[in-house]
């Protein structure tokens, strides 16, 4: 399930090459703060993986919410 979330928020992300230096940024809507930039569009794509896998385990250790995505909601459930 989770790679599937992880998956489905790329899905969704927007790169755009930046006039001022010509490097890529990409960001992913609806996810504050997930954001990266790099020279090549394939590393701006692995770094943007890499900030969003973050940013969930951060939020997941925080208690809180996150975004819904493609019908897939991940909670934060205690146990026993």
């Amino acid at each position: 399930m989770l790679q599937a979330y992880i998956r489905g928020a790329l899905g969704r992300a927007h790169h755009e090459i930046l006039e001022d230096d010509g490097s890529y940024y990409g960001e992913v809507p609806g996810f504050e703060g997930v954001y990266a930039n790099a020279e090549l569009l394939e590393k701006c794509r692995e770094e943007l993986e890499e900030v969003l896998e973050e940013w969930i385990l951060f939020r997941v250790s925080k208690n809180l919410s996150l975004p819904t995505v493609d019908g897939i909601e991940l909670q934060v459930r205690k146990v026993g």
